[in-house]
């Protein structure tokens, strides 16, 4: 059995979701150590199951719900007869995850749920906080980092990353009734919600909110390069490419003229090998060069309470009141739905 007690076959299983579901991190990931690339596809195999039966199904508060108990399981050491689960299951003990981390993705996730609006940019950032610097602090236990400057920049590029994807799919999501643009930039340009999603098109409005999202990426991405030095040696070449194939995503939307409405920006397998040759070399500087004084910036307010949970010796074995409040809300939702249709 190796070090992370995940089984071959589960780990087939894992490696075979993110190569169909995720194919930028799947790239950068084939750039890290056996050590830390297998945990961590069997990770983000996990997140992103528990992503798309949130985003993709008919009973969204079911789908959390449902997660919350996968959880409880999986850190009880019982997870359900599922590859994911089993593999999650096994990191959870392997790496003494603390469970603050994998319940921020849960609340995220809660939160889309209850369809939430973000009203200002903070609001995009603690969302963002929880369905992706979440995975990035769980990435850095992975590789058995607990240093809290290194979470902190760990945590700009999960927020960067989201982000990128909030700007790249703002057509995509308002297609689909969602909406993470801040309201606030909405209703600067005369706009609300309802109207937005009715009609979403790409004006100089639209353009103007995604390219404010792409510039506070841009900044997080350039404060997230001082933590990688922070990483172990032969971690940092896999992740300094999945910095530049994310972020080369919103420059396909920059070469658009920030319309992410009327198309989908991609990206092709040659930019992709471009960006892991320039990873290539700024990972060789990562050696030499003395970290910038950024490294010590404090964590942005909206990923504080995740650098606290990774790097804390002494884990709370409970869930947080805010998530609790956040699942109870969602179960009371799930009875009064399951009562009114046994009404009709």
């Amino acid at each position: 059995m190796t070090a992370h007690g995940i089984t071959p076959a589960d780990l087939d299983h894992c490696r075979r979701v993110i190569r169909t579901g995720s194919l930028s991190f799947h790239a950068a990931s084939r750039l890290l150590p056996t050590s830390v690339r297998d945990p961590a596809l069997a990770l983000y195999a996990f997140c992103r199951l528990a992503d798309d039966e949130v985003d993709e199904g008919a009973d969204k508060t079911s789908a959390v719900l449902r997660l919350r108990d996968r959880l409880d399981l999986a850190y009880a050491g019982r997870p359900r007869n599922a590859a994911e689960d089993r593999a999650f299951a096994a990191i959870v003990a392997a790496y003494d995850m603390p469970r603050a981390l994998p319940d921020a993705l849960l609340e995220g996730l809660a939160w889309d749920a209850q369809h939430r609006r973000y009203a200002t940019l903070s609001d995009v950032r603690a969302y963002s906080a929880r369905v992706a610097a979440a995975v990035g602090a769980m990435m850095c236990v992975l590789m058995q980092v607990r240093c809290a400057d290194t979470l902190a920049r760990a945590c700009d590029l999960g927020v960067a990353m989201q982000l990128t994807n909030i700007a790249r799919d703002v057509g995509e999501d308002a297609r689909e009734g969602r909406l993470y643009l801040p309201t606030d930039w909405l209703a600067e340009a005369g706009l609300t919600p309802a109207a937005f999603l009715a009609d979403p098109r790409p004006g100089p409005a639209q353009r103007l909110m995604v390219r404010r999202l792409l510039a506070e990426a841009d900044h997080l991405y350039r404060r997230s390069e001082a933590g990688i030095a922070g990483l172990p040696r032969r971690a940092r070449l896999g992740i300094w490419a999945a910095r530049l194939i994310y972020d080369g995503i919103g420059g396909q939307v920059r070469r658009q003229d920030y319309d992410s409405i009327s198309r989908r920006a991609r990206t092709s397998r040659l930019q992709k090998l471009l960006w892991i040759g320039q990873a290539t070399g700024l990972t060789a500087a990562t050696f030499v060069m003395p970290r910038p004084a950024v490294m010590y910036a404090p964590p942005l307010a909206e990923v504080a309470f995740l650098v606290d949970a990774a790097g804390r010796q002494t884990r709370p074995a409970r869930r947080s009141t805010a998530v609790l409040d956040t699942l109870a809300e969602l179960s009371r939702r799930e009875t009064g739905h399951g009562q009114g249709r046994q009404s009709a």
